[in-house]
This record gives structure tokens, sequence and C-alpha cells, in this order.
């Protein structure tokens, strides 16, 4: 986490270090009245979320276009605490998946209807309203393509944030039949004006960094293990 910068670190990764190199086109100024805790899951976790949400789904979040019905799954981890409060920007109904001891926290997001995943409903993604899904952004590992697709509208999108190399490929296979439901493998992409859309956001309190917990560098190893259990509330932010 860095004091003054904001860095877009992707395709090689990233780390940890109190100094780091990098391109000036992928590094903003943090303003002073965003904390470094706030701003330092936005580089990867918050662009994720803001790519997926307005460029793969084309969510406009002045509430512009019409209303959307949304699945965001592990709404209370890293990228979907964030895809949450995103999409509820752009007017989406947004029904999210997380576990038990959760749900209070994403309703906190805005979410207008929240299921446990390990109950039936939450395993099959069943809206508790009925409704069906015009886009679906997937933030967990291990969820079949035939749970999601009796759940969404004619049209209804997929958005794989978890996406791995040969989804790219199934992708390819997958146009070449034309279907109408479809799931698309995410890419991160960013540009710095996007990142500094998002701190503009945090900075008009529009936008929120959850932190779970705080850990200084020495601890860095029990930071990383927490991180990636798979059931980390909102952001681990490393402290130097």
């Amino acid at each position: 986490m860095f004091s003054g910068k904001l860095q877009i670190v992707f395709r090689i990764g990233g780390g940890l270090a109190e100094f780091a190199v990098a391109p000036q086109h992928l590094t903003i100024k943090r303003p002073p009245e965003v904390s470094a805790v706030d701003a330092a899951g936005l580089p990867v976790a918050g662009l994720t979320a803001f790519l997926a949400v307005t460029r793969s789904a084309g969510i406009k979040l002045d509430g512009s276009n019409k209303p959307l019905n949304v699945l965001i799954t592990a709404a209370s981890g890293g990228v979907g605490h964030y895809a949450v409060q995103l999409a509820k920007l752009g007017n989406a109904h947004v029904t999210a998946t997380c576990g038990a001891r959760n749900i209070d926290f994403v309703k906190s997001l805005g979410a207008d209807e929240v299921l446990d995943y390990k109950t039936p409903e939450g395993a099959a993604l069943k809206s508790p309203s009925g409704r069906k899904y015009d886009v679906a952004i997937q933030c967990v590992l291990g969820i079949p393509w035939s749970t999601f697709e009796p759940n969404l509208t004619e049209y209804g999108t997929v958005i794989d944030v978890t996406a791995r190399p040969i989804a790219f490929m199934k992708f390819l296979l997958w146009k070449l039949t034309f279907p109408k439901k479809q799931v698309v493998p995410f890419v991160l992409f960013p540009k710095a004006e996007d990142l500094e859309y998002l701190v503009e956001l945090v900075k008009e309190r529009k936008l929120k960094t959850m932190v779970q917990s705080k850990y200084p560098l020495s601890m860095a190893e029990d930071a990383w293990s927490k991180g990636f259990d798979g059931h980390a509330t909102g952001k681990v932010v490393v402290e130097m």
C-alpha cells in the first residue's frame, strides 16, 4: 500500500514493498481527502468491479440507462463489495450471494436481495422475488454454467472475473454457436482515468472501501493467508 500514489498493477502481478517503480500513465496522486487505507483496494479490486459493472455490463453510474437486474456472487469479498455499491449507483436491482455471517454487511452496501450461498436457494442462485438476471458478475470459482443459465433473461450474460486462460478458448468456441445467453471472461485493462474516477467516488463518499483487517508489513504472510482463504469480508490491508 502506497501513502501518496496509487499504482495500477496488472499483467505481471503485484507485491508488497515500501517503494516501487511505476509507469506514470498508470499512476495517479492520492488526494488528502482519501486515506491510504481507503485507497488501498482500488487499483485492483476496485477497478475490476468498476470495469465489470460499467464496460462489461454496460451500466452507467449516473443511473441514466434502463435499470438492470444484476446478480453478484461472493458479494462480501474484495471485488464483490465494490461491485454491489457500483451497481446500485447505476440504479440496478442487485441480488447478492454471501455467507450467513455477512448478510447484514452486504445489505448495508445497498443490495436489494441477499442469498446465503449455503442454502438450497442460494446455491441455486434463485432470486427471492423471482427475477431473472440481465447480468451476473461471477466473483467466485466453482459455480457451473448449468446453475446460472436458468436464472438468466433471454439475453443474459455472466461476466466471469475469475476466468482462467482456458476460459477464453471456451468463449471463442461458444461464440461460434451464437447463443443468446453467454459467459464472458473478464480481462483487466484499466486506465489511470478509471482509477481517478474511483478515487473521486470515494472522495465524494459514494463508494466505500470496507476493510476487515489491517496488518503490519512484518505480518504480510498472515495477511495473504487471510485474503486468500476465501472468507475475507471486504479488503485485507498491509500497512507500511
